[in-house]
């Protein structure tokens, strides 16, 4: 599968004690990046670790429920592992084979992939953990600054032509546990 849109990914090992807070602060920056209306900031303070996000009830209320979704999937299963799948599309005029239009669909133009595994610290190794987390956060940052800057990354947004709302364009959050998509 080779698509032919920028697909981002970041890896993180959470714990049980910060996992819904990393996730909620990851996604958040994602949009913050991503969002092209009038976002309304707002910042979250994970390990020490200030990162970016969306003062949006609906943003907000999305993020939530994903990350709540994949708390439960991970919580009620064997697999420790999941992703968070952040795809931006646009709406494109759908055509059939004579070339008559019959409607629109969404085809995506970037998606950003978190892998999360879930792990327990020992409470003897809990400061380590937790600075490999930050280091972690501190990494994800620099791969969306780098990305959204690159020529790539602006290359792939496509041109506005509806300005309305807080993202001109459709969002969507995918949750899979143990590759199974959930909610």
């Amino acid at each position: 599968m080779n698509p032919n849109f920028p697909i981002v990914t970041i890896d993180v090992i959470l714990d049980r004690h910060s996992a819904k807070e990393v996730l909620t602060a990851i996604l958040h920056s994602i949009l913050f990046h991503r969002l092209f209306g009038t976002v309304k900031p707002q910042t979250f303070e994970v390990l020490d670790v200030t990162m970016p996000g969306v003062s949006d009830p609906e943003m907000e209320q999305l993020v939530t429920e994903k990350v709540d979704i994949f708390w439960k999937g991970i919580e009620s299963g064997a697999n420790k592992r999941g992703q968070m799948i952040v795809t931006f599309s646009e709406k494109r005029a759908k055509k059939s084979w004579f070339q008559v239009y019959v409607g629109e669909e969404e085809v995506p133009w970037e998606q950003w992939i978190v892998n999360a595994e879930m792990r327990q610290p020992k409470s003897e190794d809990r400061q380590e953990f937790n600075a490999n987390l930050a280091s972690t956060l501190l990494k994800a940052l620099n791969v969306m600054l780098t990305h959204t800057s690159s020529e790539r990354g602006r290359t792939a947004v496509p041109l506005i032509t509806n300005a309305t709302g807080i993202s001109p364009f459709p969002i969507k959050i995918a949750v899979k546990v143990g590759g199974v998509e959930l909610g």
